[in-house]
């Protein structure tokens, strides 16, 4: 399958090959159930046990406080809906994925809890002393985002966590979009609770992690078998967690590298889009960013219309959550950010990953540059725009 210029690694990123191979044989030879006692199957129950490790210490953890899930939607549901109980106290923000924001509905639906939503700057940030007053004595869990998935800001967590921490509530971050991009240190960000998901760092869809600290009380989130400690029944993806564990492996070790590169294919096309295209703008934090993560809004006409005109000429980008692509809402983040419905609906997320280079982004930037002339000169609000300019 001919991919041609892939932009879109925020949701979804190319399985590294190393990871493949790693999977292959629990694929076929090595199939035996992890939790049977015969040497077959205690064989992957060491791979697992090694994967585990690895998982750990990426992100300086002890392999106990990994808990391997679906993926991290999963993590996220289980890390809220462990913590908070029947009318229960969540503080979260109102730019969340929709693996946060939708649980919080659900809680506040079913089990009659109570949700504050923290409001952050036009760069998408959150301020702390808006954490600190925001807590009560019912407090059940803080929840934030360790890095958002649309417009690539990187939130304080270490200062947020500490904030929580004085007031004993526990806390909780989705790092599903930093995770291999950035460092992320559970001991030195001090969260009580992290979730995380291959796919987002060249591993296999459908597995992820819920990294919880030790002595952290979390309720099961799947009762049947023994698995995961008796914290998560299930017999496990075994070909799924190898496949995680060695995509990070890798991605741990080229990190160095690959962001310093990345981060200049990023303020390059940032620089280029804005200098070049009339009426663009960037969306987030200029520098506190994720190393990958560009979204720009484009004046007078619709996002879905540049992406039309860039998958004709094999760019593939979004507007923003894959999670959300199906919904005809505008952004919730943009909107929290007070971009304003007419920037909201013009934004475009362009997210680089490992097989991006300098000539992609120069291909894209002329590409974009015609499509926006095109697109443009068939809106009449730019049309009437120019009129007044007369």
């Amino acid at each position: 399958m001919n991919h041609g210029f892939y932009f879109d690694n925020a949701a979804t990123t190319r399985l590294h090959p190393a990871a493949l191979e790693a999977m292959m044989p629990y694929f076929a030879d090595a199939y035996a159930n992890p939790s049977s006692i015969y040497r077959p199957a205690q064989q992957v129950r060491r791979a697992i046990d090694e994967a585990r490790k690895t998982v750990a210490e990426a992100i300086h953890a002890k392999p106990e406080e990994i808990f391997f899930t679906s993926g991290g939607t999963e993590a996220d549901n289980w890390a809220l809906k462990g913590m908070v109980k029947q009318g229960g106290h969540l503080i979260t923000t109102s730019i969340e994925h929709h693996g946060i924001f939708h649980v919080a509905e659900f809680l506040k639906a079913t089990q009659g809890a109570e949700v504050t939503y923290l409001p952050v700057d036009d760069t998408g940030m959150v301020n702390p002393a808006g954490l600190e007053k925001a807590i009560r004595p019912d407090t059940s869990l803080v929840s934030i985002m360790l890095a958002n998935n649309e417009v690539g800001s990187i939130q304080p967590i270490r200062q947020l966590a500490a904030i929580a921490h004085a007031k004993g509530v526990p806390f909780h971050t989705d790092a599903v979009q930093a995770v291999g991009h950035i460092p992320v240190y559970v001991d030195e960000l001090g969260v009580d609770m992290l979730s995380l998901s291959s796919h987002k760092f060249n591993g296999p869809k459908g597995t992820g992690a819920l990294y919880v600290k030790k002595g952290t009380k979390l309720t099961p989130s799947l009762h049947g078998g023994a698995q995961e400690r008796n914290r998560r029944a299930g017999t496990e993806n075994v070909a799924g967690i190898i496949g995680m564990a060695r995509a990070l492996e890798i991605s741990m070790q080229e990190m160095p590298k690959e962001s310093s590169r990345i981060t200049e294919l990023r303020n390059r096309l940032i620089d280029e889009i804005t200098s070049t295209i009339p009426h663009s703008y960037l969306n987030g934090p200029q520098d506190n960013r994720l190393p990958g993560n560009v979204n720009i809004s484009f004046r007078f006409i619709e996002g879905e219309a540049i992406l039309i005109h860039l998958d004709m000429h094999g760019f593939q980008a979004s507007t923003g959550s894959a999670c959300s692509s199906l919904s005809l809402s505008p952004s919730h983040v943009l909107m929290a950010m007070n971009r304003g419905h007419e920037l909201t609906n013009g934004a475009i997320r362009f997210s680089l990953g490992i097989d991006n280079t300098a000539s992609h982004i120069t291909s894209l930037v002329a590409t974009l540059q015609s499509s926006v002339a095109k697109i443009r000169s068939l809106s009449p609000l730019y049309d009437d725009y120019l009129k007044t300019q007369k």
